[in-house]
Formats: structure tokens, C-alpha cells, sequence
């Protein structure tokens, strides 16, 4: 399980940082990239809070 939220978490921020790239080739449009931006974002903390930042003692609890 944790390693499926590191996946999406990374995902997420790839979701982030990659449309800035797009529009600077002027593949996408800022509308566009702003739009996939926020998803990006969003999916980042949501996924992200699950799994970073607990101990090695919290994590074999659960």
C-alpha cells in the first residue's frame, strides 16, 4: 500500500512540474497547464501526507 501512494504521490508531482515545461515549448497552453498544475498539487499532499514524515516505529504498527 505505501508503495502504491509513493507512486501516485510522485506522480502528482511530476503533474506539477512538467506542464511548465510543456508550456514553455509551447506544447500546451498556460490555461491548460495551470489546470493539470492544481490536479498535480492536489494529488501531492493528498497522497503524500499518508507516508511522509512517520517513524520507522509508526510505520510497523501500521
Amino acid at each position: 500500500m505505501k508503495t502504491l501512494l509513493k507512486l501516485i504521490s510522485f506522480l502528482g508531482l511530476a503533474l506539477t512540474l512538467l506542464p511548465s515545461l510543456l508550456v514553455m515549448k509551447e506544447i500546451i497552453s498556460p490555461e491548460l497547464s495551470k489546470n493539470i498544475m492544481l490536479i498535480g498539487t492536489i494529488t501531492w499532499f493528498v497522497s503524500a501526507s499518508f507516508w511522509m514524515n512517520k517513524s520507522e516505529k509508526e510505520e510497523a504498527e501500521g
